[in-house]
């Protein structure tokens, strides 16, 4: 009997820095945890196919508001890689980014320059990214 007992204290004193760790774990605000980020692809649709290529003065200083807004957000790391898509049918642009939510990534891009000026509209789609460059040529 007094080796169960020995055996039972051995045992306790031995899991107890589990079990503080465990309920340590579990009385932790939920608030607390950081919500992991998620990478969403925005697609910057321009109001025609030409746009690159005959855009009025006042659109061309809106697409300048646009490029220094994306540009501050890169330099923040919350903007991973953008910029314009030269395809024949007509340009557009791509700009991934790290965000909670959809929401948050459309309301990255609802607050560009151009996008709040209603020169350029948006999509937006989660994207998963499988690699980065981890240096620039």
């Amino acid at each position: 009997m007094i080796a169960t007992r020995w055996f039972a204290a051995g045992l306790l004193l031995s899991l107890g820095p589990l079990l503080v760790a465990q309920a340590a774990s579990s009385n932790s605000s939920p608030a607390a945890a950081k919500p992991a980020l998620k990478n969403w692809l925005i697609r910057i649709i321009p109001p025609r196919p030409t746009f690159d290529k005959d855009a009025s003065p006042a659109e061309q200083a809106l697409m300048e508001q646009h490029f220094v807004y994306w540009k501050d957000l890169n330099d923040k790391g919350v903007c991973i890689f953008g910029g314009p898509v030269l395809d024949a049918k007509g340009v557009y642009g791509i700009i991934v980014l790290r965000a909670v939510s959809e929401d948050d990534a459309r309301a990255l891009g609802e607050a560009d320059p151009s996008v709040k000026a209603g020169v350029n509209k948006i999509e937006v789609a989660e994207m998963r990214v499988a690699f980065v460059p981890v240096h620039r040529p």
